[in-house]
């Protein structure tokens, strides 16, 4: 829904409150047209029912404006004497629409200077109960929001198990564009393992659907900083179509903030132009510098004297073991057809000498392995390290020898997708990441980088017809862009799914950076029992130079003393009673 259909939306409501409501506005001593005029209707009606003034702006605040809703239903009703549990039923039950009956076939007064406080201890609780859900929405929607990093993917910077406060307010708060949504939980229901959202997620008919008119456009609240170079950023995955993990069905078009939370490190801005050699990140030419309290991690090759003992693999570390080596004689290779072998098992090279050349990979099919007359070598592998662990490891429980290893074997697996791009998780060309009112020339060779980025996140038709493109009916030499666009990736570059796959992320796919852990736990994947506190990590900032420093204690000496002035505040105030 575009921006003058939500006007019109919002005057049919204006016109379904005036028509349930002039009378209860009359009796209660205002005008009836009072009830017709947006925005003072409902500052009127926050008079009638004696509440606050502020109440009208949660009423304009998505998905708060969803709870705050069915309270003024019923503090409407309650105004005018319809205090029972039936009338409180039926005015919810109704969506409001029972005010219709009170308004125009009962004979009601206005109760002036009702008591607002609850009768019963139970009313009392959910009052409590309701005003607590919509300041924590409020909090969670616009301001801060809770976050568990649940894969390896920026790993030595952030672990899997850390418990993060994501704030959305640094980047301005992303409104909610699913309008009906049950309110802190994110895609899936608890328990019920349903969607916690009304949308039609049908690829076939969500163009389409009633029920995505109701989506409110892309809106950003005002932050105070953009985002930078090497910033962790916290986003909707754009290349998300999955209706539950680990179950497969049939993909499903999910709303933008329904979408899966990635978290990532933004490698690259709007205007950058982006290369990776050999697993390094370039901008512009250069080489990328990470901060400080960055440690990425690439494929080491490892190279023990005799063969990999339990020493050795509990200093490189048994989860970092990410695969074996093998080696074919060079006699073999001189054989016909032996490259493209190679090629076709898609064996990367490592080194060679004399006798062998080693590769990375396995070959399944006992032919293979007996024409190339390949085995594997025992004492080395690869492993999942930082450059300085690799340094310190050398020369270790026996290891000799550990160099970096980069894929260099081009393939379309990599964004995006596309022979005249081949490339390598570890080895890709020059691309440009799109800014917003930048015109780059449009052309067959260049297409398949913005293809997705002109139909699916820009919304544009998009045809190929011989060597001609035509977008939106129109024949196209060129394309401007709608929005900024990010380049996300992982620090544990070979156990990330990352813009490297998927490309680019764009700016109304952002939700905020992660600013404070404040707790972590390791083993949060092995079941409860095998669940060890990172003390040295609870509390600690994300970002920062130099090591991350805990709090915690700091947070503890704090909570005392309250505790201590509390204890003794209350003591003075009874013994000043007492007298």
């Amino acid at each position: 829904m575009n921006g003058t259909q939500w006007i019109i939306f919002i005057l049919i409501i204006q016109v379904i409150h005036f028509l349930g409501t002039w009378k209860l506005y009359v009796k209660a001593g205002r005008k009836a047209w009072e009830a017709a005029i947006p925005v003072y209707n409902a500052i009127i009606l926050m008079k009638i029912i004696g509440r606050p003034k502020w109440w009208v702006l949660l009423l304009f605040i998505p998905i708060i404006n969803l709870l705050m809703f069915p309270v003024i239903w019923v503090e409407t009703i309650r105004s005018f004497g319809k205090n029972s549990l039936v009338d409180t039923w039926l005015v919810l039950l109704t969506f409001g629409l029972y005010i219709y009956y009170v308004n125009y076939f009962l004979d009601v007064k206005y109760v002036e200077n009702r008591d607002l406080h609850p009768r019963t201890a139970i009313g009392e609780w959910v009052s409590s109960i309701v005003f607590a859900i919509v300041a924590a929405t409020l909090v969670h929607t616009y301001l801060i929001q809770p976050f568990v990093i649940p894969t390896s993917s920026l790993e030595k910077t952030l672990l899997v198990g850390d418990f993060l406060f994501v704030s959305k307010f640094h980047y301005g708060a992303r409104v909610p564009m699913t309008t009906v949504a049950a309110p802190m939980v994110h895609d899936t229901l608890p328990v019920f393992k349903s969607r916690s959202y009304i949308a039609d997620v049908d690829p076939a008919t969500y163009k389409t659907s009633i029920w995505n008119k109701l989506q409110l456009p892309y809106l950003r609240l005002p932050g105070f900083k953009k985002i930078k170079r090497n910033d962790i950023v916290v986003f909707s995955w754009p290349a998300d179509t999955v209706y539950q993990f680990f179950k497969k069905q049939a993909g499903v078009r999910k709303p933008i903030d329904k979408k899966s939370n990635y978290v990532k490190r933004c490698v690259g801005v709007p205007g950058d132009s982006l290369s990776i050699i050999d697993g390094y990140v370039h901008i512009n030419g250069k080489k990328t510098v990470l901060p400080y309290r960055a440690k990425p991690q690439f494929l080491h090759t490892v190279t023990v004297a005799d063969q990999f003992t339990t020493a050795s693999i509990d200093l490189l570390g048994r989860e970092n073991v990410s695969g074996n080596v093998i080696r074919v004689p060079a006699s073999s290779l001189e054989q016909d057809r032996a490259q493209e072998v190679i090629n076709a098992m898609h064996l990367d090279k490592i080194s060679s000498d004399s006798a062998y050349t080693y590769y990375t990979g396995n070959i399944s099919n006992q032919k293979v392995v007996n024409f190339l007359k390949a085995e594997e070598v025992k004492n080395m592998a690869l492993f999942n390290l930082t450059e300085e662990e690799a340094k310190n490891y050398t020369g270790k429980a026996g290891i000799t020898d550990i160099k970096k290893f980069a894929y260099t074997i081009p393939h379309t697996d990599v964004f995006p997708q596309n022979a005249a791009y081949a490339g390598t998780s570890d080895n890709m060309k020059t691309i440009y990441i799109p800014e917003e009112g930048k015109t780059v020339p449009l052309n067959l060779e260049v297409l398949p980088l913005y293809e997705k980025i002109i139909k699916e996140y820009e919304g544009n038709d998009l045809v190929v017809n011989g060597n001609q493109i035509l977008i939106n009916g129109e024949v196209a030499n060129s394309y401007t862009f709608k929005q900024d666009y990010y380049w996300m990736m992982g620090d544990n570059r070979h156990r990330s799914e990352d813009s490297r796959y998927w490309g680019y992320v764009p700016e109304d796919h952002v939700v905020g950076t992660p600013v404070f852990i404040w707790m972590s736990v390791d083993g949060i994947n092995d079941g409860l029992s095998n669940w060890k506190i990172r003390w040295d990590r609870v509390f600690t900032t994300v970002g920062g130079d130099g090591e991350p420093v805990s709090y915690f204690k700091y947070f503890l000496i704090a909570l005392g003393a309250w505790f201590a002035f509390d204890y003794f505040r209350k003591k003075k105030q009874a013994k000043t009673e007492d007298q």
